[in-house]
This record gives structure tokens, sequence and C-alpha cells, in this order.
């Protein structure tokens, strides 16, 4: 089992930055790939960005396109944590933001934190 708690969000203007993160705990041998996902009322859920965490391959990171190069993920292997640094927020960023773990061959993600809103006024 793991565990994935989330900290980091809250109230920003516009063009503002905030600092997501994730912590892991639990059977973390057991998890490769961590992704940050967010909702926005009435809107489904989607993928704004990935990293691989595994010793070897960890590093590797991918993004949605409405975020690239504005929002940057990372990790922190000694801390099992992972972040999503934001820059340049816009309102249409409003949303809650979850994190969510799978092993790098799971077609689903099975380890989900709860979640932390981030709202950007304009």
């Amino acid at each position: 089992q793991v565990m994935l708690v989330e900290s980091g969000g809250g109230l920003v203007q516009a063009g503002g930055s905030l600092r997501l993160s994730c912590a892991a705990s639990g059977s973390i041998a057991s998890i490769d790939v961590v992704g940050w996902y967010r909702q926005a009322p009435g809107m489904q859920r989607e993928l704004v960005a990935t990293i691989t965490t595994g010793i070897t391959t960890g590093g590797t990171s991918s993004y949605q396109d409405s975020v690239k190069g504005r929002f940057t993920i990372s990790r922190d292997s000694a801390k099992n944590t992972v972040y999503l640094q934001m820059n340049v927020l816009k309102p249409e960023d409003t949303a809650v933001y979850t994190c969510a773990a799978r092993r790098w061959d799971a077609a689903v993600w099975p380890y989900w934190g709860r979640g932390t809103q981030v709202t950007v006024s304009s």
C-alpha cells in the first residue's frame, strides 16, 4: 500500500506561483511513476504532469500542453516527495490538484492522494 499526501495549495493572483508537494509513504518501491491530476468544477479530471521515480530510470517527465513552460515536476528521492512548481498561474489553472502513483506497467493509477485546492484570482 502506498499513501500520498499533498500540500502547498492556496489562493494566488494571476501571474503568481505555487509549489505543490506530494509526499509518499508505505511501499514506495512498488511505484515507478507519479502524476499530478487536476479537476476544475464541472470539468473532467485531467493529467497535468508525470515523472518517473525509479532508481535507475527516474526523472523523466511529461506535461500537458497547456502547462508546458509554466509548470515543472520534480522529485526528491531522499524525501520520497514529488513537487509541482507552478509559475505564471492563470485563472484557468484553478482546480483541485491530486497526485497519483502507479507501477510503470500499470494501466490504471491505484494510489491517490486527497487533493489540494489551487485558486488563481484574476
